[in-house]
This record gives C-alpha cells, structure tokens and sequence, in this order.
C-alpha cells in the first residue's frame, strides 16, 4: 500500500504535526489518512485548544494579581509556564519522531477517537 502523503515517514510526519500547532496539525489531519499521523494531528490540535483556554484563564487569573497589586507574581510564573509549554512541546516532538504514540490526559483519548484508532 503506498503512503498518504508524499514520501514522508510516518514518524517524520508525525513530528510534522506539532512543528505550528493545530497549523500543521490541521494541515496533516486533512491530508495524511495514516492512524498514527491522523492521531499527532489530532493531538496536536486539541494541545492548541487546551492551551489557548489554559492562556486565557491565565491571563484573566494575572489580571486579578495586577489588580491585587500582586503584578510581580504574575510576572514571575509566567516565563516558567512558557518554558513548561516549551518543554511539553518538545516532547511530544520527540515522542511522534520515535514512532510513539504518547497520549496525553484527557486530549489523548479524545484524538484517539479523532483518528479513528
């Protein structure tokens, strides 16, 4: 059977996905029929969601701390919250890269069901 897209590993493509979040996610969701690549697309993109949601009550919980006086706080654990996104990011690069299929809690099972698997 050939591939579903043009050329690329499975786990190449599956690195792919995380590469511009639910970007290439999308992107390789739409277009790659394979389950393990349709399942780090999906993945992928419900990271994107999460993580949006998680920035916005951030944001709104660091407005309440600049309101509070407490801005310092807010600037003191935002870089670590990057470098915790960066850190999970890599990861799951690494994890796809490795022909993996880490799930993560809750986002997993629900780009499982996505994929099809």
């Amino acid at each position: 059977m050939a591939p579903a897209t043009s050329g690329l590993e499975e786990n190449v493509a599956g690195l792919l996905c995380y590469i511009l979040g639910w970007v290439t996610g999308l992107i390789f969701f739409l277009i790659d029929k394979r389950p393990f690549v349709k399942f780090h697309a999906a993945q992928s993109i419900g990271l994107s969601i999460g993580l949006i949601v998680v920035y916005i009550i951030v944001g709104f919980a660091f407005g309440m701390l600049s309101f509070a006086h407490m801005g310092f706080l807010a600037l003191a654990l935002y870089p670590i919250l990057g470098l915790v996104v960066f850190a999970l990011w890599i990861f799951l690069m690494y994890k796809a890269y490795q022909h993996e299929k880490f799930k993560l809690p809750l986002i997993g099972d629900i780009a499982e069901k996505m994929a099809g698997n």
